[in-house]
């Protein structure tokens, strides 16, 4: 577990509702009795083809923690809600049950089960607003930032965000969430303490500001770090001042002392046109190798009309856009039951809505990855629990959106997506650090999914379908239910 959790106690980190709730299970119900809850989405932010998975770790640091303390339960009393045998059996609260999950990083698509909770009814209940907001936030970051990352077109991209961030965590584990996605670091140093992953920053438009002139300001930075100087040329005039003094100084301070000028920022203006009369002057100036860093409220979009338009920048810093996704702040990853242990058995549970894609999937289940022989992904598909694939014959498979086609899979292989994270409360895996989760995106994007995935607009949707079984499971349950209310 890293610092930052064991700082404080996450426990009470919930809605009201799933201590209502674990209070009514605990007078009533049989404690023991485990159920089945999946974490997916319904749809994926920015109109994308896909989404990234990350908070995995932050969950597993979350649900190995669980504790209430003295103070909590005291607030807990102090609300007149819950029974005194409740609130004693809070004292030894730990959780121990399964967690089944998608590897950190893994591209991920609406409707599929993501995160799999098996546990006794009260401690699945009490984890689900702490585990979809640590979901829901990092795998929001992560996304928006891999589209950030795509538009520079090879160009690195570091997070920025810390002050424009919602609070201190989400500035922390959203440049975590951001390396995830394919920012080369960060401005954030905590997240490169907690995480391991680069740093950067050099100077604010205050720097500039403090000293008497632009010259003895650049100057004085150049002598403090003379192996990393990068100036900030938008504080008063970028090609009358900034600029010149930033060529003069790489002369007259950094030549002599064998170094050379790292890059200059633009912060401010046409970013575009502004790049290109830099890049000039610094190449007639012989600084070739001085890089243009461009920041300013950037996101996908805007980066993809500044390199459109031919700006000579190589690096950017992205801010506001990338750490709040403000296009589309919003994951919607939900948490719902799935099955109920009944003599020994799991039991489906399945809502309905009139909302057709409010409708779950219901029961116990698993996730394969479907590749053709040339490795890339074509499919998922979703069985119930107890079922094998195999795909060393055609193997018929549904899909949910136009179940009246006749479909197989023919020389494909598969993967299982869902792996055992947590058992009996204690971790069975090894997890990775931002860095190789970092890696195993850019594999993914690189060697499995389509690139008609990737485009911005009208990105080719990923199929997510069904074993026959799975697909009459839920749409005999739905048939019951319709029954029974025509019956009614």
């Amino acid at each position: 577990m890293n610092k930052q959790f064991d700082a404080r106690n996450l426990t009470m980190v919930m809605d009201l509702y799933e201590m209502t709730m674990a209070n009514g299970y605990f007078q009533h119900e049989d404690q023991s009795t485990k159920v089945v809850f999946d974490v997916f989405y319904r749809k994926n932010p920015d109109g994308a083809g896909f989404a990234i998975y990350a908070g995995l770790n932050e969950i597993v640091d979350y649900i190995s923690a669980l504790h209430f303390s003295k103070e909590d339960i005291e607030y807990f009393r102090s609300l007149n809600l819950f029974s005194a045998e409740f609130l004693k059996y809070l004292e030894n609260f730990s959780f121990h049950g399964n967690v089944y999950s998608f590897p950190e990083g893994t591209i991920m698509y609406p409707g599929e089960p993501i995160i799999t909770i098996e546990a006794p009814i009260v401690e699945a209940q009490i984890v689900e607003t702490a585990i979809l907001l640590l979901f829901n936030h990092e795998s929001l970051i992560a996304s928006k930032t891999q589209r950030i990352v795509k538009s520079a077109q090879g160009r690195a991209v570091s997070d920025f965000g810390a002050r424009r961030a919602h609070n201190a965590d989400a500035a922390v584990y959203g440049a975590k969430a951001a390396v995830i996605g394919g920012a080369v670091g960060t401005a954030t140093v905590l997240a490169g303490q907690l995480f391991d992953i680069p740093v950067s920053g050099t100077m604010a438009h205050s720097w500039v500001e403090y000293y008497n002139d632009e010259y003895t300001a650049f100057a004085q930075y150049a002598k403090t770090y003379p192996d990393a100087t990068v100036l900030l040329v938008d504080t008063y005039d970028v090609l009358k001042s900034g600029v010149p003094n930033a060529i003069r100084v790489a002369k007259e301070i950094l030549e002599p002392m064998g170094k050379r000028l790292k890059g200059i920022r633009l912060d401010s203006g046409d970013l575009a046109y502004l790049s290109k009369k830099a890049r000039k002057m610094l190449d007639d100036a012989g600084l070739n190798d001085c890089i243009i860093v461009a920041s300013n409220s950037l996101d996908e979009y805007t980066i993809s009309s500044l390199i459109t338009q031919g700006a000579a920048i190589d690096s950017f810093g992205v801010g506001e856009r990338l750490i709040t996704s403000s296009s589309n702040p919003v994951m919607g990853g939900v948490y719902k039951l799935s099955a109920v242990e009944e003599n020994g058995k799991y039991a489906p549970r399945i809502k309905i809505s009139e909302n057709v894609e409010k409708i779950t999937n219901p029961g116990f289940k698993r996730v394969y990855r479907i590749y053709n022989r040339d490795g890339i992904a074509i499919a998922d598909l979703i069985t119930k629990a107890d079922e094998e694939v195999d795909l060393s014959k055609p193997y018929r498979y549904i899909d949910p959106i136009k179940p009246w086609k006749q479909l197989e899979f023919k020389d494909c292989t598969a993967i299982e997506l869902q792996r055992p994270v947590i058992r009996n409360g204690k971790l069975a895996c090894e997890l990775p650090s931002a860095k190789e989760i970092a890696g195993y995106v850019k594999k993914q994007l690189d060697n499995e999914i389509w690139p008609e995935e990737q485009r911005f607009e009208n990105p080719h949707q990923h199929y997510v379908d069904m074993s026959p079984a799975m697909y009459e499971l839920k749409m005999t349950m739905l048939d019951h239910i319709q029954r029974k209310f025509e019956k009614d």
